[in-house]
């Protein structure tokens, strides 16, 4: 990607890129968290329909240095990532990793902490150009050893996933407040007041400098993900997560579809326990063997956008534990799975996007179930459907008059 891309699409975002790395110069950060990605708004590289990603782009030279002043979020999960402008990952630090402040308790290490206020529940996190100590909340801005020839600049990605109240997409908090320190300098930077939306950018050399180095690095990533060749209706491994803004406490397997009129595709596979944190169970909670997990159907064409996801706690499971998802569109959909109430039905999205890819997702797997999750066929390069077990999405193609008559069993024989 040429450099004037990456620099235009810097600007575009936020204001983030500084004229010159001088100690006299002043922090040009417009506002903070310039953007916002759901599945609404700004729904690029597949996100998660149940999570919201707030995004900070920065230029830190030596010594510059970020402060996060912040809440724990009343959520599922929270995680802060950092990505070069390569898009792929630098660092993370996740909930459970950030030491509250004096005083203050952390509800993803102390379920007693969950019923304090806010205020009671404070955290400070460093963004750091130097190495930095996870234990005195410092995350790295920039990849290690980075040349003088590499631009210093990147994203800061804040994550809230399935929020106690579904209205608020922060978790009943602000999201960090933002000080920017350079030399002598340091300025406090305002929450922007609305996300910023580059699709209302049109036109224009910054405007189209942007778009172009956006889709070059997701479209180069999302192909080398999944290959033309991949198997269809077959949950693989992904090549690669690299420039797809990864989240390293996620992995991936993914299935390759096509749409025929008259069939649907089916999925069947055990599903993970989890902490129903909706239902008031805390993510501290004992035997849960993931954080989270989710089934999503996305395009398999640029910005590579969800169409919908079936999270953990919106999956209803049969009387063995087993989930059933039916993907397909409205007049393939037979009955039977739509008046079953075991079955997920999962819309397929336009038939005017010619493939699509099924991702399967599992969170922060405990060490007893981590020889079943994805994290292990991909630690060890075994064959997911080896691997996982009877946790393996297994997945066919199914006319619809087939499932209509048996089930899901007539689809599978």
């Amino acid at each position: 990607m040429r450099l004037s891309a990456v620099l235009g699409a810097l600007a575009v975002l936020g204001g983030a890129v500084t004229a010159a790395p001088t100690a006299s110069a002043a922090p040009e950060l417009a506002c903070a968290w310039q953007f916002m990605s759901d599945a609404t708004t700004l729904n690029v590289a597949f996100p998660d329909a149940d999570a919201t990603y707030w995004v900070l782009p920065y230029t830190l030279f030596a010594g510059d240095r970020i402060t996060l002043s912040g809440w724990y979020p009343n959520a599922r999960y929270m995680s802060l990532n950092t990505y070069g402008t390569d898009f792929d990952t630098v660092d993370t630090l996740r909930d459970n990793e950030i030491t509250p402040d004096d005083g203050n308790a952390n509800p993803f290490t102390d379920p007693t902490a969950a019923a304090l206020s806010p205020d009671r529940r404070r955290w400070h996190v460093t963004v750091t150009t130097g190495p930095a100590d996870h234990g005195r909340n410092e995350i790295a801005a920039l990849p290690t050893g980075a040349g003088t020839q590499q631009l210093p600049a990147g994203f800061l990605v804040i994550r809230v996933y399935v929020p106690d109240d579904a209205s608020s997409p922060t978790g009943g908090v602000p999201l960090p407040q933002v000080s920017l320190t350079r030399g002598d300098r340091t300025v406090d930077i305002a929450t922007c007041s609305a996300p910023f939306d580059p699709a209302a950018v049109t036109g224009g050399p910054l405007g189209s400098a942007a778009e172009s180095a956006f889709d070059s690095v997701i479209a180069s990533a999302a192909a080398a993900a999944f290959p033309g060749n991949t198997p269809e209706a077959t949950f693989v491994d992904p090549a690669s997560t690299s420039g797809l803004f990864p989240n390293g406490d996620n992995k991936y397997v993914g299935a390759a579809l096509s749409h025929q009129p008259g069939r649907v595709a089916v999925v069947r596979g055990r599903a993970p326990t989890f902490p129903d944190t909706r239902a008031g169970v805390p993510v501290t909670e004992p035997g849960a063997q993931v954080r989270y997990w989710s089934m999503c159907q996305n395009d398999l064409v640029s910005p590579y956008p969800v169409v919908a996801c079936a999270a953990d706690f919106r999956t209803p499971v049969d009387e063995s534990g087993y989930y059933t998802y039916v993907i397909g569109t409205a007049e393939d959909v037979p009955a039977a799975a739509v008046t079953d109430p075991t079955v997920t039905v999962l819309p397929w999205g336009s038939t005017d996007v010619a493939r699509k890819v099924l991702f399967l997702r599992h969170m922060l797997p405990s060490p007893q179930f981590h020889p079943n999750s994805v994290q292990a066929s991909q630690d060890s390069g075994i064959d997911p459907a080896t691997s996982m077990g009877e946790y393996y999405p297994r997945a066919t193609y199914c006319a619809t008059a087939t499932y209509q008559a048996g089930g899901y069993r007539a689809c599978f024989d």
